[in-house]
């Protein structure tokens, strides 16, 4: 049961649609345009950032300073900023965003609204397909333009039958990479390169595992909320709580997380 009172729910769920509407327009304004250029944020590997991811937490921070002053905000790409209410927004302006430079439709937004427990309600939006899976205050749905539904993970199924999807195929350091092949040659089937939106899929039932490491709170507090209200799990490998990123395992169910985390453990 939540501590907070209807009232400021609906509010916090109003702000948190009127951040993905916003950040609809931003990133759409850029999407797919031909003289889209990134900059890169790390020396080591290729990590983009655009005019787009910029423009998209502009906004939604802009709308925050108006209508929930009080609040914390952590963004991807603007940092923390400190509030006093005990409530933080999490955002990320565009996961995803090599995706975006491809012209692929499998990035998102990610907006969720977290206290000292942890994320507790979140938004996965993705603009360009026009899909925003829910989750929090007793709501777990999803909309799109061809339906409206709610969200119900998978039912339980062996490990041997099971999906698993990742972001990337080297999933992180050497070591990590070993630990996920182990569980992918247990499964039925492995694919990857869905970024913000595998979750999104395993919230609405399609697959069964997400696995990744080396993520932020702010790549992973919007889909733990809406994986956790479709009745899923989300920790880390260890089986702890992953709200501030790192290894993260989503499963449809408690059996099937267990046998994950002994896979990834070897």
């Amino acid at each position: 049961m939540t501590r907070y009172s209807d009232a400021v729910q609906r509010e916090l769920i109003e702000v948190a649609h009127a951040l993905a509407d916003t950040a609809r327009e931003a990133t759409l304004q850029h999407f797919r345009s031909r003289d889209l250029t990134a900059e890169n944020k790390e020396a080591q590997r290729f990590d983009p950032v655009t005019v787009a991811d910029r423009l998209s937490e502009q906004r939604m921070r802009a709308i925050l300073a108006e209508r929930r002053p009080q609040d914390g905000i952590l963004g991807e790409e603007m940092g923390a900023l400190a509030g006093q209410s005990g409530l933080t927004w999490v955002l990320d302006p565009i996961d995803g965003t090599r995706s975006y430079l491809c012209g692929t439709p499998t990035w998102g937004v990610l907006i969720s609204v977290a206290d000292e427990t942890g994320p507790i309600y979140g938004l996965i939006d993705q603009p360009y397909i026009g899909e925003r899976f829910e989750g929090g205050f007793g709501r777990a749905t999803m909309q799109g333009p061809h339906w409206a539904r709610g969200l119900q993970v998978r039912p339980a199924r062996p490990l041997a039958e099971a999906i698993l999807m990742s972001t990337f195929p080297e999933v992180g350091t050497p070591e990590e990479g070993a630990a996920f092949q182990r569980l992918s040659r247990q499964c039925r089937l492995t694919r990857y390169g869905t970024d913000c939106y595998a979750y999104a899929l395993l919230a609405a039932g399609h697959i069964d595992l997400v696995v990744e490491a080396g993520l932020q709170a702010y790549d992973v507090q919007a889909p733990i909320a809406v994986i956790e209200a479709a009745g899923g799990i989300v920790t880390d490998w260890q089986g702890r709580p992953a709200h501030q990123g790192g290894r993260v395992v989503a499963a449809s169910c408690a059996e099937l997380h267990a046998q994950a985390l002994a896979a990834l453990a070897g």
